[in-house]
């Protein structure tokens, strides 16, 4: 019997991780990529050059996104696709910091059906198949489902200027991680009560985050309260929100 999507993508991101802990704090080779796109490691190309030849060997027939790969069009003319950050907060790798992750989905007509974030640091394994539930290291997880009046959030404080909001800004208490899909992933099982970006995402910082966190029960979509849509040809999103339902109807409502 093949293997299930999320079985496959679990045991990749840790054979990730497995690479990721030999350059982690050995002063890794670093390139800035064109366009200030942000730095790139060695141990990122090893990664992507690992995922893409055991992901796509599995599934000859999936479309590949990648960070660290040339986009090619010819995946939005196949029915699932793999989504792809062999590194998410490259960043903190770079500094020896423990909040980077590996970020791993499937998308199937837009929509993510199979998704696993994996902090190697610390040995936690997020995943989640649509329809089917999240989990923790193989344990079922469930989000916060109320928000309280002075909510833990993670995000980064630009967020919360003036500018982006109608009226007063709303009082939170902010928390952050490199990793934009650890954030989701961390929400997810209720450390903290949601997260939110509301500058535009890459497809492949988000896209296993969006189905942990809403199989864990908190409300996903872009800033201005659409759904996420995935496989776009420009693969980026008008930023995201998970969070519980309540503060997500306050939060949508009061963006400029």
């Amino acid at each position: 019997m093949p293997e299930s999507d999320l079985n496959l993508l679990t045991d990749a991101a840790r054979k990730a991780g497995d690479i990721a802990l030999k350059y982690w704090k050995q002063d890794p080779k670093v390139w800035e990529k064109a366009d200030d796109a942000g730095p790139v490691t060695e141990a990122d190309l090893a990664i992507n050059e690992m995922l893409e030849m055991v992901l796509r060997s599995a599934r000859p027939d999936y479309g590949w996104l990648s960070e660290e790969s040339s986009d090619d069009s010819g995946r939005l003319s196949t029915g699932r696709q793999f989504i792809i950050d062999p590194i998410d907060g490259t960043r903190a790798f770079i500094k020896g910091e423990p909040s980077f992750s590996h970020a791993l989905a499937i998308a199937e007509h837009g929509q993510i059906i199979a998704g696993v974030v994996f902090q190697t640091s610390t040995n936690q394994m997020h995943s989640a198949q649509k329809g089917q539930g999240a989990w923790k290291n193989g344990d079922r997880i469930r989000a916060v489902d109320q928000a309280s009046p002075n909510p833990d959030l993670l995000s980064a404080r630009p967020n919360f200027a003036a500018t982006r909001w109608k009226g007063a800004v709303p009082e939170v208490k902010l928390h952050f991680r490199s990793s934009l899909a650890l954030r989701m992933a961390l929400a997810a099982e209720g450390r903290f009560e949601g997260m939110l970006t509301l500058r535009d995402s890459w497809e492949w910082d988000i896209a296993a985050g969006a189905l942990i966190c809403s199989e864990a029960g908190l409300t996903v979509t872009d800033r201005k309260g659409s759904a996420l849509r995935f496989n776009n040809a420009v693969p980026m999103t008008k930023g995201a929100l998970a969070l519980p339902a309540d503060l997500h109807a306050e939060y949508i409502a009061k963006l400029a």
